[in-house]
């Protein structure tokens, strides 16, 4: 008897896993908590584009190569504003700020499909102007230096331009599932509240991987809102419109696999089965 208790005990989990996201939850749009989280994202990502490609075009400005914040920097900006921007904006809108984590959460039906549009779009929206501001505030260095858009380097093709920021959203986008595991709420109640440090930091070592080869996507709305600015008055040059491409099509491709493997490595399929 008191074997079959400890056997019905050690089957008993210790976490409940959260219900599926409804594919289209129409109620969402009578929601004002939906219209906040869409304006939390909005400016999220703003300042996001805003400080980071502002440190971006001020490295750039230095004549001495050693003056500026370097590629340390740089990348500490962007792991940084990730890190603080997640923090502010969890409670209000799960801290996403990139299309690549809207669409994984999406796959793993931790958020609607229209909650996920929505989301996209007011990330690259955001984008949008937050590099409109920076040009605004910087505008002859930004038309000289670059304008903070991505390109892939000299010295590298496009395959491994691909290769790169495959590897880079991989290592973002596990970063996020295993920082925001449910399961993790259970066992670990201190989780959660640090979950904004370690994302910030996986943004900040793939920047600092990355920067050298495509100057680092791993987010669609960076790399659309940095090409629609810079691009605006002129042609999309191949480099600059092949790696917008890119940036959009790298989740597209790998997130359902990367989803799989993320749930794999939870040791529990329980959060694809209701895909």
């Amino acid at each position: 008897m008191s074997k079959e208790v400890s056997e019905e005990g050690q089957g008993r989990k210790d976490y409940v896993d959260p219900p599926p996201a409804p594919l289209i939850d129409m109620a969402e749009l009578k929601s004002w908590s939906f219209y906040r989280a869409l304006i939390a994202e909005f400016i999220a990502t703003l300042l996001f584009l805003y400080v980071t490609v502002a440190t971006v075009i001020g490295h750039k400005k230095q004549q001495d190569a050693c003056d500026g914040v370097g590629l340390l920097g740089i990348a500490w900006a962007f792991g940084g504003m990730i890190f603080i921007l997640v923090y502010c904006t969890a409670g209000i809108s799960g801290g996403h700020i990139n299309p690549a984590v809207t669409f994984g959460l999406f796959l793993a039906r931790k958020v609607s499909f229209i909650r996920a549009v929505a989301y996209m779009v007011s990330q690259c929206l955001g984008a949008i102007c937050g590099v409109g501001l920076v040009k605004a505030f910087m505008k002859h260095p930004y038309n000289s230096l670059g304008g903070g858009a991505n390109t892939v380097a000299s010295g590298y093709n496009k395959g491994t331009a691909l290769g790169a920021e495959i590897i880079g959203t991989f290592v973002l986008v596990y970063t996020v599932f295993s920082a925001t595991d449910p399961k993790r709420s259970a066992r670990d109640s201190h989780v959660p509240v640090l979950a904004p440090l370690p994302i910030g930091f996986a943004v900040f070592m793939v920047h600092l991987a990355t920067i050298p080869i495509t100057g680092t996507g791993i987010n669609p709305a960076r790399s659309f809102g940095a090409a629609v600015i810079y691009n605006n008055d002129k042609a999309w040059d191949e480099h600059v419109s092949a790696h917008v491409l890119l940036t959009f099509y790298c989740p597209f491709l790998i997130f359902e696999t990367k989803t799989w493997f993320i749930f794999v490595m939870d040791s529990g399929f329980s959060g694809l089965v209701h895909l």
